[in-house]
């Protein structure tokens, strides 16, 4: 027994030196742990911060284009001028080029105007149970060119329905592709053939035309595919419901900016005769 004690001395003596290192290292885990913490709650901190700043803008943006649409219209009204008028529909798209005509009741005059501003306010949407909506994505744009109607897809057998201006005879088409951009107030850059087609009229079209409430395009543009066809708003609102474009699909500007809105970059869009 008596030689066990030398041994028993060491381990002692080894356990006292081995104690404080052990003590040690368990406050630089606790001091790490701390840290990383501390890290996490400033990294969410910041995340919030983002999130909040990322909210804000949207909004910020929301209401500046709520704000240029209504100074738009509010640029159209002080626009009208009583004792003007307009021959058809492409001599009222240049309605501030024209000279005033004698004989002209100011009543007539200011019914076109009204007529052309009723399009920023009036809406057809409408939620209905639609069947055929099962066979499309949520998010896609179906135009039924015999019914004048357009439906955006919100779910199985769910859809709302827009009425809308088609294509002509001899300009209507089908098929199918996707949104490939979209604009707000679009500038109108008429085709080339368009344009010689209209000059071989007598209507001479300008090659742009700055966007606004006298632009054909109206409120708002999708461009379809190759960006040959859109679908867009008007200042022609009597043409909704019937076939008077040169291929375009067109809206209320109320709608096309309800649309515009819900529809994304890349969304499937099926016309059909």
């Amino acid at each position: 027994m008596d030689g066990d004690y030398p041994m028993r001395k060491i381990l002692v003596a080894v356990m006292l030196v081995l104690l404080p290192v052990h003590g040690l290292s368990a406050a630089a885990t606790a001091a790490t742990t701390q840290t990383a913490d501390q890290q996490i709650v400033v990294k969410k901190k910041q995340q919030a911060a983002a999130d909040a700043k990322k909210a804000a803008d949207a909004k910020k943006a929301a209401q500046a284009r709520k704000a240029a649409d209504a100074r738009k219209v509010a640029a159209a009204k002080r626009a009208q001028r009583p004792g003007w008028a307009c021959d058809g529909f492409l001599e009222c798209l240049f309605q501030n080029q024209n000279k005033p005509r004698a004989g002209v009741q100011r009543a007539s005059t200011r019914s076109s105007s009204t007529s052309k501003l009723a399009s920023m306010d009036e809406t057809t949407g409408q939620d209905i149970d639609w069947a055929p909506a099962t066979k499309y994505a949520i998010g896609s744009i179906i135009v039924s060119t015999p019914e004048r109607a357009l439906y955006f897809v919100t779910g199985p057998g769910q859809a709302r329905r827009y009425s809308v201006g088609v294509g002509r005879e001899g300009f209507q088409w089908s098929g199918n592709s996707t949104i490939v951009s979209k604009a707000e107030w679009p500038t109108w850059r008429p085709p080339q053939e368009m344009i010689q087609r209209e000059a071989a009229k007598g209507h001479m079209l300008p090659p742009e035309m700055a966007g606004g409430p006298e632009n054909p395009l109206g409120a708002r543009a999708m461009y379809i595919g190759g960006k040959i066809y859109r679908i867009h708003g008007t200042n022609s609102p009597g043409s909704i419901g019937t076939a008077a474009s040169s291929g375009c699909i067109r809206m209320m500007n109320a709608d096309v900016i309800e649309l515009y809105g819900k529809v994304k970059i890349g969304a499937r869009v099926y016309v059909y005769q």
